[in-house]
């Protein structure tokens, strides 16, 4: 069994597909199918069942994909330490953020970053906040950027930057001439939310039961996965919807949204990282250089 073999198993396990996994990693199907074949023949246990065109973890497979990642995170964890000793002239950062996080907030941070180490190669992964998380908690990512509570004892949180939340709705709706005076109006409204696990949601809602109002008590209109959908649907008027002033801001620049006048309370950007895992000068130096730009 090599690590290789580890890679490709993981890869068409999380497709669930050989031909999409295969150029993810840039082989040949034939060598991926090979890769796995290896590991079925080797062990005479079959990981996959095949189910017309697609294929599907057997029993063994789910048990054994949870190992694979296991060891694939050991031997990055030991690569990391000897890139480690080459000081920050070559090495690789491995990060997650959640959507506001990642889209809006870190680029220009690892533009700054990558400007003064270009050594160090930076990889992005964008989920919402459980899912980054498990990423951190996983060891697939060395830091964890989200903007959502996280209750992982495995895991250590820190406040990194503040952020502005608004109430938007689109032009012409009844609340940009009389925005609501009082918790009990935020019900006059239909509402435009992000899918569960996500920052965004989880701070709103307990924004909400901190003034009494129940988040099931709302008109929610639609349950979106992404940032963007959620603008776009209020820019449509489908709904209102509270959302980040960086996700905001170029369509209220444009008067494609309105900012309407309700007083919410400001969040945490937090860094996540696993309290067990070696931490790398790459990972420390991305640290400090947000640090300094908040000092």
């Amino acid at each position: 069994m090599t690590l290789e073999q580890l890679r490709i198993f993981v890869a068409v396990a999380e497709r669930e597909h050989v031909t999409r996994a295969a150029e993810a990693l840039n082989l040949t199907q034939s060598a991926t199918s090979a890769a796995v074949a290896a590991l079925e023949a080797r062990y005479q246990t079959k990981l996959f069942d095949r189910v017309g065109r697609r294929i599907a973890l057997t029993d063994a497979g789910r048990v054994f994909v949870s190992e694979a990642r296991a060891v694939l995170a050991r031997a990055h964890s030991a690569e990391v330490v000897l890139a480690d000793l080459a000081g920050l002239k070559r090495g690789s950062l491995a990060l997650a953020g959640s959507q506001t996080v990642a889209n809006y907030w870190l680029p220009g941070i690892a533009h700054r970053f990558q400007a003064r180490y270009p050594g160090i190669t930076l990889a992005l992964t964008i989920g919402n906040t459980e899912t980054v998380a498990a990423l951190v908690h996983d060891g697939t990512a060395d830091l964890g950027f989200v903007e959502g509570e996280i209750d992982d004892p495995a895991l250590a949180i820190e406040r990194v930057a503040e952020d502005e939340l608004l109430l938007v709705a689109a032009p012409g709706h009844a609340w940009t001439a009389n925005p609501p005076a009082s918790p009990r109006d935020l019900k006059a409204a239909r509402w435009i939310f992000r899918e569960p696990g996500s920052g965004t949601r989880s701070n709103f809602e307990a924004m909400l039961a901190s003034l009494g109002v129940a988040p099931q008590s709302l008109d929610i209109a639609l349950e979106l996965p992404s940032n963007e959908s959620v603008r776009a649907a209020v820019e449509a008027d489908a709904g209102v919807a509270v959302m980040s002033r960086l996700v905001a801001e170029a369509s209220l620049k444009a008067g494609a949204l309105v900012a309407i006048d309700f007083a919410l309370p400001k969040r945490s950007f937090f860094v996540l990282r696993h309290k067990e895992r070696y931490v790398t000068r790459a990972a420390n130096e991305f640290l400090a250089l947000i640090a300094g730009e908040i000092a």
